[in-house]
């Protein structure tokens, strides 16, 4: 008999031990190291994929186009734009000298004076439309030649001929310069957060919780996720680092 009661409480130790053991791995957390942002860059404008640079996926871009958008029409139309605008800034230079030197005329009519500031007036309004609509020729062909700064390309989403419309994803674009690493918290892990350190595979760092969701997760509905800002690292993303904060 005792014996068997020996054994019982060697058992129920040993499940307190174990969830006892359980409760200290819950607070280790193992987490990706991932970009600190990942875009989908969208189209602007409606036109026909002309060209793409699918070498360039999977690199660092920097000054180069990767995407080219049809911009023929825009061209020509921009082209025949700037001409008229030329014509109309020379008539609306004689229509202004003309309105003010009859203006000046005492034995000019006020019909007269009424005609002569129409002309002027509708000359420069004309003048003013030409200048809007090169400016949005010019703002056109500038979105069709999808060129990145600096960037790093994941993934070109389009081909050559298709046919894209303002809102049509481009390509996926991510922020290499840091990284992040993202967790689902406990509340009693968040408790005094601001003054506990975070641990990396063991070592200590000067990191923080950077950002935390006040609510709680849809997935893991007892946990709030929270993000850690880290430096980039020398190689490759996506390795899985152990964290801790205590």
């Amino acid at each position: 008999m005792n014996k068997k009661r020996i054994t019982m409480k060697l058992s129920s130790l040993f499940m307190l031990l174990v969830c006892y053991s359980s409760l200290l791995l819950a607070k280790v957390h193992y987490a990706k190291v991932e970009p600190y942002e990942s875009v989908i860059l969208k189209s602007a404008v409606s036109a026909l994929v002309t060209d793409v640079d699918l070498e360039a996926e999977g690199s660092l871009v920097d000054q180069k186009r990767i995407i080219y958008l049809d911009d023929r029409l825009d061209k020509i139309n921009l082209r025949t734009s700037n001409e008229n605008l030329l014509t109309l800034h020379e008539t609306l230079k004689r229509q202004e000298s003309y309105f003010q030197r009859i203006d000046k005329l005492k034995t000019a009519s006020t019909n007269q004076k009424d005609n002569a500031y129409y002309s002027f007036a509708s000359t420069k309004t004309q003048y003013l439309d030409m200048q809007y609509k090169i400016a949005q020729l010019e703002d056109s062909i500038e979105k069709k030649s999808i060129v990145l700064n600096h960037m790093y390309l994941y993934e070109i989403i389009v081909r050559k001929g298709d046919y894209v419309a303002p809102g049509s994803p481009l390509a996926r674009l991510v922020d290499t310069s840091r990284a992040k690493l993202v967790l689902f918290l406990d509340a009693e892990t968040l408790e005094n957060i601001e003054k506990k350190s975070v641990y990396l595979d063991g070592k200590k760092t000067e990191y923080k919780v950077n950002k935390i969701w006040k609510v709680a997760d849809e997935k893991f509905i007892s946990s709030y996720r929270a993000e850690i800002y880290i430096a980039a690292p020398q190689g490759t993303f996506s390795k899985l680092l152990k964290v801790e904060i205590k």
